[in-house]
């Protein structure tokens, strides 16, 4: 049997290409493990539909003093749109449509330059509130630098 320790540089694999993986029995029975190949393309389509039991919405914020953020999309598997603005200083809302923000399926996280600790809350069944605030001085940044922000909704 030939070693193969590492895929061809200089090229992505095909979907027709082929991986060596194994077959594991289900638990308590007497069936051994199968030693296979798999293609490419089916070990994609698997990943592609295995769900985490939530979407996304992942994105880089930024926003001068006074203004709303202009979000560069990361990632968004939730088929919401997001609409961000300003709420006063350092207060920045998302608003969707809908009621997707479901207490108990609603999980984020926020981060960005310069403030210590800022939070991010859900605010109704549609909104969700960032807040940059400097912990040491309680004193709130008007403006995002090098935000991130990433909103999960569970089923």
């Amino acid at each position: 049997m030939a070693t193969i320790t590492a895929y061809p540089t200089g090229s992505n694999p095909k979907a027709s290409d082929l991986l060596l993986g194994t077959k594991v029995p289900l638990p308590n029975t007497d069936d051994s493990a199968i030693t296979q190949n798999f293609t490419i393309a089916s070990v994609a389509g698997f990943a592609n539909s295995y769900s985490l039991g939530y979407t996304v919405y992942s994105a880089q914020l930024t926003a001068g003093a006074g203004a709303a953020p202009t979000a560069t999309v990361l990632q968004n598997t939730t088929g919401l749109t997001f609409v961000w603005s300003r709420i006063g200083s350092g207060q920045f809302v998302a608003t969707v449509a809908g009621t997707p923000f479901i207490a108990n399926k609603f999980w984020a996280m926020v981060s960005a330059k310069g403030v210590d600790f800022p939070s991010v809350v859900r605010t109704s069944d549609n909104t969700a509130r960032v807040d940059n605030i400097v912990c040491s001085t309680a004193a709130a940044i008007d403006g995002i630098t090098d935000g991130t922000i990433e909103i999960r909704i569970y089923s």
